[in-house]
């Protein structure tokens, strides 16, 4: 049997024994109930006869008389009761309905009544049957002695059958709360199986033993939210990758995660392999909006972390930016050497030698001749490559002159991550400055272990309203889409080493922005 009907058939059978034993508590209570009411009605005719004067003389007299036994009929009469008795001070009847039983001592006990009280003894047999009686007694007019007793009863038949219409009524009315509960119960049983889609107990457990295992098992995070952008569901992965706790019930906006991370969740469109930064990890964010009966119930998203992946990427980005620079430098060292041939091959000597000399001042003049300003390879090769970049473009990528690396770095890989999207960044602003000529200057100094970089350009300068979430990833002064994430990550390879990146003002009359970078540990100790 489905357990939806156990529980339908266990309301219901709840519901019976419930109001079986209500009506059978009200039977009783109602049955004792209209039993008194008899009862002192009884005892309210007793002593209505009992204080007739008449009556209390025949019974201190204790001679039968006609009188008191039409008294005592046109009594029974109007009250439509069983019998009413009237005895003497030794329970010999002087009135009863059935004249033979006058002068014979009464049937059931009268010795309270001859007591001096009032007995209502309820459900009694007599001589005329079961019935429900009450006694008084009958006092002298000075109330000091007992002369007689007065009992008054009624057919046990008409409480008996003033219960059964009352019965009848709580008995329909009892029919009516079983029929509403039965329905009641049906109604809850049915949106129960709505609730549960019709799963059984059972299978709503391996359901969740699945959902646990596959949430825990995968390599990915999940974090799933319901409409009102809540923290429904959520694996360990998740809050490993993203940094940070993510309680369930929590509100998407109290959460401190990457803003495209907020933007998907509030715009709930699908999104794919979206990159963005959180912590010390590039993630790649992928988004499902979740819709059941054509009605939306939340999202759905999943990280992988991309960061040895991204640590590659940038590695062979600088590799390919070294080889495109020493491949236009042959290409550009080709077409000088054949100039120069040809200069000797037409005797033109003077010119051969001014030609030389141009092409060694030339030469001097930039960052790839960096002489015992930067020591180590790697930046050289990465200042060799963005020079030659800037070149292309038309534009003037100069080292400071005070510049100062007299060692090798420890981390060619964050360095030239933090160097190189500075360069691109500042190159790209030159670019777009009304300044020409569009140069970049480009600083770098040794302070213990500590590499200092400050990166300043001609152009325009970054917005006011860009200021303070310039670093944030998606936030760009390009143009084009796909941008946003160079200084974010420039930042985060900075702080991962406990160093940072910011703006700094570049001073009065400049009009292109410097950002400064502190690097600590990422140089060798001299010597």
């Amino acid at each position: 049997m489905r357990f939806s009907r156990q529980v339908l058939l266990l309301q219901i059978g709840v519901v019976f024994l419930v109001v079986g034993i209500g009506v059978a508590l009200v039977s009783a209570l109602l049955s004792q109930t209209l039993t008194n009411q008899y009862g002192e009605r009884a005892l309210a005719i007793a002593k209505s006869v009992a204080a007739d004067p008449v009556v209390v003389a025949n019974a201190a007299a204790k001679v039968p008389d006609g009188a008191l036994q039409e008294r005592a009929l046109a009594v029974r009469e109007r009250t439509e009761a069983l019998f009413v008795v009237i005895t003497d001070d030794k329970g010999i009847r002087l009135a009863h309905p059935t004249p033979s039983e006058i002068g014979k001592k009464v049937s059931t006990p009268a010795d309270r009544a001859l007591a001096g009280e009032d007995d209502v003894s309820a459900v009694q047999s007599g001589t005329l049957g079961l019935s429900v009686r009450s006694k008084t007694p009958i006092w002298t007019p000075d109330h000091r002695r007992v002369v007689g007793e007065v009992s008054v009863g009624f057919e046990i038949s008409d409480p008996t059958g003033d219960f059964n219409r009352l019965l009848t009524i709580t008995l329909l009315f009892a029919g009516g709360a079983l029929l509403l509960g039965a329905g009641a119960s049906a109604l809850l049983n049915r949106r129960l199986r709505r609730v549960t889609h019709g799963l059984e107990p059972h299978e709503l457990t391996e359901l969740l033993y699945e959902r646990e295992a596959v949430l825990h098992g995968i390599g990915e995070g999940v974090l799933a939210v319901d409409e009102t952008n809540r923290v429904s569901v959520r694996n360990d992965e998740a809050e490993r990758l993203l940094g940070t706790e993510l309680p369930i019930g929590a509100s998407m906006s109290e959460l401190e995660l990457s803003p495209r991370l907020h933007k998907a969740v509030a715009e709930g469109r699908p999104v794919d392999n979206l990159l963005a930064v959180a912590g010390n990890r590039v993630l790649v964010i992928n988004s499902r909006a979740v819709r059941l009966d054509d009605r939306p119930i939340g999202t759905v998203l999943t990280f992988r972390d991309r960061t040895d992946l991204d640590t590659l990427t940038r590695e062979l980005d600088g590799i390919r930016a070294l080889s495109d620079g020493l491949r236009a430098q042959r290409h550009e060292f080709a077409n000088r050497l054949h100039t120069l041939y040809g200069l000797l091959q037409l005797g033109h000597h003077a010119e051969a030698v001014e030609y030389l000399q141009t092409l060694t001042d030339s030469s001097s003049a930039r960052p790839s001749k960096l002489g015992d300003a930067v020591a180590d390879p790697y930046l050289q090769a990465l200042l060799v490559a963005k020079t030659e970049q800037a070149q292309e473009k038309g534009l003037t990528l100069k080292l400071a002159e005070d510049s100062w690396v007299p060692v090798t770095v420890t981390d060619p890989i964050a360095a030239n991550t933090v160097i190189g999207n500075l360069v691109d960044n500042a190159l790209h602003a030159a670019r777009m400055g009304p300044r020409r000529p569009a140069t970049v200057e480009i600083g770098l100094f040794a302070d213990g272990t500590s590499l200092h970089v400050s990166v300043v350009d001609s152009g325009p300068g970054v917005p006011a309203d860009l200021r303070r979430t310039l670093f944030d990833e998606g936030v760009s002064t390009k143009i084009a889409p796909g941008h946003g994430l160079g200084l974010a990550l420039a930042r985060q390879a900075a702080r991962a080493r406990g160093g940072d990146v910011w703006l700094a003002d570049p001073g009065e009359g400049e009009t292109g922005a410097l950002f400064v970078a502190k690097l600590p540990g990422m140089l060798t100790e001299d010597g």
